[in-house]
């Protein structure tokens, strides 16, 4: 499945605002996005909403690009929803959609949270009967087992908060033939105090997290690592400096065997909302990382 998928370019913008921001930046945006080259405009949808509204949104915004989740939360959407609105799209734009899903956070979902691998696979199983195809959905996945049912299940995996060793170890479980599609945090500031802050700030809510920790501890991490935040793993998962070194460690996402790496442009906290700090961050990267 991922020669299918080359058409979402090897490279892709994954922001926040393309979920949240008012529809007039977005559809600016997302044409100025595809006109710059990049392939894929990836939101997160955690929340639940109008998550599949905001794809209506982009797909109408651009031609050629594709349309990303990162992810839908599997907890806010039923396969039925999904199946909907999927059968309603035009066929051409169905072609441009790429569900990414997620199970979300025990901290978020509370007591309904269950084992996620369970929870997702009868997700799927509710896709597969809504006629929602395995090749237009990807998973969020970390783990052995959630990377096993990604390959078995969908299109491939979209790893988030990883490393490119990380990516290395992915390949090698999905095989060479799953799409394999992970986030890559960016600072454009060549500054190690203030580039490192931005990146902490954006670190300190996920390190809360139990999956995050749990993959960060399995790629070699330590306990002390994620509790102080260490330089080491800040520049581990985030990469920051100029054009060139941003670039550098995304071809080495695609040296390890990614297919495509969508890249995020930290500004501070979770939250931090500059639409236009991004689209400047964003043009100013692209003539190097899109080379």
């Amino acid at each position: 499945m991922a020669s299918e998928w080359k058409k979402a370019g090897r490279i892709g913008v994954w922001a926040s605002d393309f979920r949240f921001g008012d529809p007039g930046f977005v559809r600016e945006a997302a044409a100025e996005l595809e006109d710059l080259g990049y392939g894929t405009i990836w939101f997160p949808g955690g929340r639940g909403g109008d998550l599949l509204e905001r794809i209506d949104l982009i797909l109408d915004a651009t031609q050629r690009c594709i349309v990303a989740t990162g992810i839908l939360n599997i907890w806010m959407h039923e396969p039925a929803e999904v199946g909907a609105w999927w059968r309603g799209l035009d066929p051409a734009w169905r072609e441009r959609v790429m569900l990414g899903l997620g199970v979300g956070h025990a901290l978020a979902i509370g007591e309904a949270w269950r084992q996620p691998l369970t929870k997702m696979a009868a997700y799927l199983d509710g896709l597969d009967a809504e006629g929602v195809p395995a090749g237009s959905r990807c998973i969020a996945a970390l783990g052995p087992k959630m990377l096993d049912l990604s390959r078995d299940r969908s299109a491939g995996a979209h790893p988030y908060l990883v490393t490119p060793e990380h990516t290395a170890i992915a390949r090698e479980r999905l095989g060479p033939d799953a799409w394999l599609a992970p986030e890559q945090g960016v600072v454009l500031d060549s500054d190690p105090t203030s580039a490192r802050q931005k990146a902490r700030e954006q670190l300190s809510s996920y390190a809360r997290l139990a999956n995050y920790r749990n993959s960060w501890l399995r790629l070699g991490f330590d306990e002390n690592d994620i509790e102080t935040l260490s330089d080491r793993l800040i520049d581990a998962l985030f990469v920051w400096g100029t054009p060139g070194t941003i670039a550098e460690r995304l071809s080495s996402h695609l040296q390890a065997g990614a297919d495509h790496v969508c890249l995020q442009a930290i500004l501070g906290p979770i939250g931090t909302s500059d639409p236009e700090t991004a689209r400047r961050i964003w043009r100013e990267l692209a003539p190097t990382v899109l080379s």
